[in-house]
């Protein structure tokens, strides 16, 4: 078994998978168009990374169906999401076709757009890193604003969703 592989399945893989569930992380759905067909996917793995120009950048799984689709139109939204919408991280975060069946959303820069999130961003894809089994996107900000629902984040820490609460000085 080479270095690489035991770093993916051997002990130290389980360690570091439960390292990085120590760490709190922001929650949103990434999407994008396939034609008029839309795709998403749940990551927690997304940051700002300019303010100029302003870019963010996201990660994402090199097997993912929706990396595919953001690499043929360059473009991809990102939902940032509210402290009540759980229910829908966990949707989108789930393997397979058919994340958007029963739920509801709106075109926004030609891109998906989902409901109460708590901001929206449309990006054009300016660079890919491969990295180790993931992508890592790097795009311009071409729209940004805050949402109408909870400006409450959803976070993902300890293999679950939550919030963060403000301390009170």
């Amino acid at each position: 078994m080479s270095t690489s592989e035991s770093l993916r399945s051997g002990p130290a893989a389980q360690e570091f998978r439960d390292v990085m569930a120590a760490v709190m992380s922001p929650v949103a759905v990434v999407t994008a168009l396939d034609g008029s067909r839309p795709h998403g996917t749940t990551v927690s793995a997304f940051a700002s990374l300019s303010m100029a120009p302003p870019m963010v950048l996201v990660s994402l799984d090199e097997r993912s169906h929706l990396l595919a689709v953001i690499r043929r139109s360059g473009r991809f939204g990102l939902n940032v999401l509210g402290a009540h919408q759980a229910d829908l991280a966990s949707a989108f975060a789930r393997p397979g076709p058919g994340k958007f069946d029963g739920v509801s959303w709106s075109p926004s820069e030609g891109l998906p757009r989902l409901p109460d999130a708590a901001a929206w961003i449309a990006a054009e894809v300016d660079g890919c890193v491969d990295a180790g089994d993931h992508s890592v996107l790097l795009a311009r900000v071409t729209a940004a604003e805050l949402g109408g629902g909870s400006l409450k984040p959803l976070t993902y820490h300890r293999r679950s969703f939550g919030t963060h609460t403000p301390l009170a000085y």
